[in-house]
């Protein structure tokens, strides 16, 4: 290969990604970095659908259960690991596969972030004061009003993102997305060739409900019952991601099983069409319309990958 390379495998929830990842991986001599913002944090293994060890089929996975529920790991943070393990595989001669739906990080890593102000304790203080007292959905669509790309990647949920997007406008007097144009890639001379899968919101939706059972009936609950007796507070950033903050609220009492259920697969419905639309801004992705564990997909992007590698 001319330049270095690193293949990513992109796309919204329930589309297969991590089988088509674990499929490129044995057949190109790869490792797997993960590109998922919950997946990184130890003991939240169902409600993220972590590839289990033993179907790992031998391939070392990477940025998997690297921090505790309770520490904060950034985007900043996130870019600045992937770099560093992307080159140490390729110093052992080995192909990087990224695979993940956080957009977020993706492009913290192809573009750069801005690293924004250091943090105002007064500014955070007035913002943290307005979501206690108007709540965090009043919270969100001010960010709306202010900063929409921010606010389409941002969960209602997420209060320390809003937060943080809402203190860089307000000190800054631009939104956190102005910035980004002035950002530079950490791997500025690698190349990045990324695949995008895409299936119909019918599938989606069909996807997404059996996930979620599977999640319920593999022991979610009993997950996050052992992760609270263990000491994990509810108020970790985990526990605010999708999937475990409704089934927390479950556990609360606020709703039953089934009405949880339903409300997960909503969510993640609304998470996927959010993620294809970040994803549609990304440059250069080359889209595929099928599941990642099709032999057809597999295939198909197998093919593409050969075209390029061969023709380095």
């Amino acid at each position: 290969m001319r330049e270095p390379a690193v293949v990513a495998v992109l796309g919204p929830t329930a589309c297969g990604k991590s089988a088509l990842a674990l499929a490129l991986a044995a057949r190109f001599d790869g490792e797997i970095i993960n590109c998922d913002s919950t997946a990184v944090y130890r003991g939240f293994d169902i409600g993220t659908d972590k590839v289990a060890i033993e179907e790992r089929r031998g391939i070392p996975h990477h940025l998997i259960d690297i921090v505790e529920p309770t520490s904060v790991y950034t985007a900043a943070q996130f870019a600045e690991d992937a770099a560093r393990i992307i080159r140490e595989i390729q110093a052992r001669g080995r192909l990087p596969i990224l695979v993940g739906g956080t957009g977020f990080y993706y492009r913290a890593l192809t573009r750069g972030l801005f690293p924004g102000p250091g943090g105002n304790d007064a500014m955070r203080a007035r913002l943290e004061a307005v979501a206690e007292r108007r709540g965090t959905v009043f919270l969100h669509r001010m960010l709306q009003r202010v900063d929409p790309p921010s606010a389409s990647r941002i969960l209602p949920g997420d209060r320390k993102r809003m937060v943080r997007a809402l203190e860089v406008f307000f000190l800054t007097g631009r939104p956190l997305t102005a910035h980004f144009a002035e950002t530079a890639s950490p791997l500025p001379d690698v190349d990045v060739l990324a695949i995008a899968l895409r299936l119909p919101a019918a599938t989606i939706s069909a996807r997404v409900t059996k996930r979620v059972d599977e999640q319920f009936e593999r022991g979610l609950l009993d997950e996050i019952r052992g992760l609270l007796r263990s000491g994990v507070p509810e108020s970790a950033r985990p526990f605010g991601g999708l999937v475990y903050r409704q089934a927390l609220e479950h556990l609360r009492g606020m709703r039953d099983e089934a009405a949880t259920r339903a409300l997960i697969a909503q969510e993640n419905r609304r998470y996927a069409r959010r993620q294809l639309i970040w994803f549609r801004k990304e440059p250069n992705l080359q889209w595929f319309d099928g599941p990642g564990e099709s032999p057809a997909t597999i295939a198909a992007v197998t093919e593409l990958l050969t075209a390029y590698f061969t023709a380095q």
